[in-house]
Formats: structure tokens, sequence, C-alpha cells
């Protein structure tokens, strides 16, 4: 049972670390085509954005909704990279070491 606990807690950090990504690629497009670098006139561009923003718009929403209008900025984004640290880092650590402790 224990290396079934083990299993999914792996699986739940490479979620997080490929969602984590995801994030990290759309700030930068969102960079990219703020300071017109790139346009989403080209197809490849425009259906990245699209997906990605399909991605991630709903972990957003909620969040959105909590913090202050910023005008431009957006920090939504941010807060979402830390909670997936705090996640990743602090809490699935100690309750999969809670959970091992127990002989779970």
């Amino acid at each position: 049972m224990g290396t079934t606990i083990a299993i999914i807690f792996d699986i739940v950090q490479i979620l997080l670390n490929v969602l984590w990504w995801i994030i990290v690629v759309q700030a930068i497009l969102s960079v990219l085509i703020a300071f017109n670098v790139i346009n989403t006139y080209n197809d490849f561009v425009s259906s990245l954005w699209k997906g990605l923003n399909t991605l991630t718009e709903p972990i957003y929403r909620p969040i959105r909704r909590i913090l202050p209008d910023t005008g431009p900025m957006d920090f939504a984004p941010f807060v979402v990279l830390i909670l997936i640290a705090i996640i990743n880092y602090a809490i699935i650590p100690n309750l999969g070491a809670a959970l091992a402790s127990n002989g779970i």
C-alpha cells in the first residue's frame, strides 16, 4: 500500500512540474506578444497561445476573483507558481513522510 501512495505522489509531482512549465512558457509567450516580437497572426503562435490559455484559464479564474485589479499586470500566474512550489516542496513530501510513519 505504501508504494502505491508513493507512486501517486510521484505522479502528482510530475503533473505539477508540467503545469509549472506550461505557465512559464505562457508567461514568456505573453511578454513576446506584448512587445510585438512575435504576433498572433502566425497560425502556430495563435494556436499555441489559445491552447495554453485553454489549459490555464480554469486555474487562473478563481485566483483572479480574489486578487485586486492591477490593470494590465496579471499576478494570477505568479500566485499559481507559488502555490505549485508550496504543494510540490512542502506539502507532498511532508504528507508522504506522515503517511509513511503511520504505516499507510
